[in-house]
């Protein structure tokens, strides 16, 4: 029989995971492993959603996860020795400081002659093939989902999980504790206890209960954050607690306008990763180099009142601090704030990625990087300069009855539908009768919106033509 080593990173979970699925095929003895890596740094809220995923993770192996802090060569490396290991698989990770360590580690484990096997598992598909017609990586989503992913079929593979064998370990047997030690907990992680289970088990609630009630009108009312009709299974998506395959099979057979819309939003997850493997610089560099000369402001005190929910934009501030209070933002509400931190306050997309990264429980690097480039339009496939979005038109068509500022700005709450998008529309004596002054207990905005946006178009319009 062999000893395989599986070495878990974006992929917890045993459903439909290529790396489990060969051993179950083979029946290998397993050792599942997953290393704490602190040269690959998390942001606080996706530390505490790691914890969580890798208990519950540990759990469905009944305490055989292998779970180590350190240096991942060297803790493979004595793990091959000390196991007999024989093979050794993997989920390909898509970024260039992932891939240089894989690389590197892949050259050992050849060295020594034993067999290893890589797998996509984490994506619909390999996206070193991906490429179009001509060789060449896409730059532009239409494109890429109509020559790669459209009427794509795909099946999971279940193998039975309980059927696995797992090698006896040495290692300390407490997951619980070696768990506490290597991803610490804050003090502002435990409001998220009540609001997410992360695990594979978690993410199938989740899946089910979007089936059932949230996928009819999601074409529609996906853009709504006052209605409960998004998915919530994105941080799922990015721990890899759910196979993607699984997600799209699930809706494959559902020809209807709102299954094909959120089939488009998994393939933009993969534009996304397809763009981070082929231009690594995204994480860090404007894709389009005009933009490298272009004057940001940057100012600390705007980029404060944006972190905190206090820019005076109701719709701005209900986002971010649904942010803060639950480590996710609604999508359509993400491109509201976004667009507001670039370009109405012009401040560089990194200062809203390096935030983003802390704050999100789904923070993902192929899609935070993509996302914050295509709003500021500085990526490919990016927004054009002259889209600026306005919070308070965007807050009237989609947020209409002010439901969800009054859930995340409560102080706004007696305020009527028709004037919550911009109270400072309302007199002072107004504004008063609903409990409300400006200044004291809701700020004014920060920046007047017409001014800020012509700024913007003025600036935009100096950039070089050429990229």
């Amino acid at each position: 029989m062999k000893n395989c080593l599986i070495w878990f990173r974006n992929d917890l979970r045993l459903t439909d995971n290529q790396t489990v699925n060969l051993c179950l095929a083979n029946n290998y003895s397993v050792l599942p492993v997953y290393i704490i890596d602190e040269s690959m740094p998390i942001g606080s809220s996706s530390r505490w959603w790691l914890k969580k995923s890798l208990g519950s993770l540990c759990k469905s192996m009944s305490g055989n996860l292998v779970i180590i802090k350190g240096d991942p060569k060297t803790i493979l490396k004595q793990l091959i020795d000390s196991y007999d290991i024989t093979d050794v698989c993997w989920n390909a990770r898509y970024s260039k400081q992932e891939l240089s360590q894989d690389n590197e580690i892949e050259q050992y484990i050849i060295k020594q002659g034993l067999t290893l096997n890589i797998y996509h598992s984490t994506l619909l598909r390999d996206p070193s093939k991906t490429l179009k017609k001509d060789g060449t990586p896409f730059k532009v989503y239409t494109p890429f989902y109509k020559q790669k992913y459209s009427e794509f079929r795909y099946e999971s593979y279940n193998y039975d999980i309980c059927k696995l064998h797992y090698l006896p370990t040495r290692e300390s047997k407490d997951s619980k504790s070696v768990i506490e030690a290597a991803v610490p907990e804050e003090s502002w992680h435990k409001k998220l206890d009540s609001i997410w289970e992360p695990g594979e088990k978690g993410a199938n609630t989740r899946l089910g209960t979007f089936l059932s009630s949230g996928l009819q009108g999601y074409a529609e009312d996906r853009n709504r954050p006052d209605l409960p009709k998004t998915s919530m299974l994105s941080p799922h998506i990015r721990f890899g607690e759910i196979s993607i395959r699984q997600l799209s099979e699930s809706i494959q057979d559902d020809n209807s306008h709102d299954s094909e819309i959120f089939y488009k939003e998994l393939v933009w997850r993969e534009f996304s990763y397809h763009l981070l493997f082929h231009f690594p610089h995204l994480i860090h560099d404007n894709l389009q180099k005009k933009f490298d000369s272009f004057e940001w402001e940057n100012k600390q005190k705007n980029i404060k009142s944006w972190q905190k929910g206090l820019t005076g934009y109701p719709i701005v501030d209900a986002g971010m601090r649904q942010l803060w209070q639950t480590g996710y933002m609604h999508n359509r509400v993400r491109m509201i704030v976004g667009s507001f931190l670039v370009k109405n306050l012009l401040t560089h997309w990194r200062y809203g990625q390096e935030w983003f990264w802390d704050t999100l429980v789904d923070a993902d690097i192929a899609s935070n990087s993509a996302s914050w480039q295509w709003v500021a339009g500085t990526g490919a496939d990016a927004a054009p300069y002259f889209r600026i979005f306005n919070p308070v038109t965007q807050s009237k068509k989609f947020d209409p009855t002010g439901d969800y500022i009054r859930k995340y700005v409560p102080e706004l709450k007696n305020i009527p539908s028709k004037y919550i998008h911009l109270p400072a529309d309302l007199d002072e004596n107004r504004l008063i009768e609903y409990g409300v002054k400006l200044d004291s207990d809701y700020p004014r905005p920060i920046v007047d919106l017409s001014t800020t946006r012509q700024r913007a178009l003025d600036a935009f319009q100096k950039l070089p033509k050429s990229t």
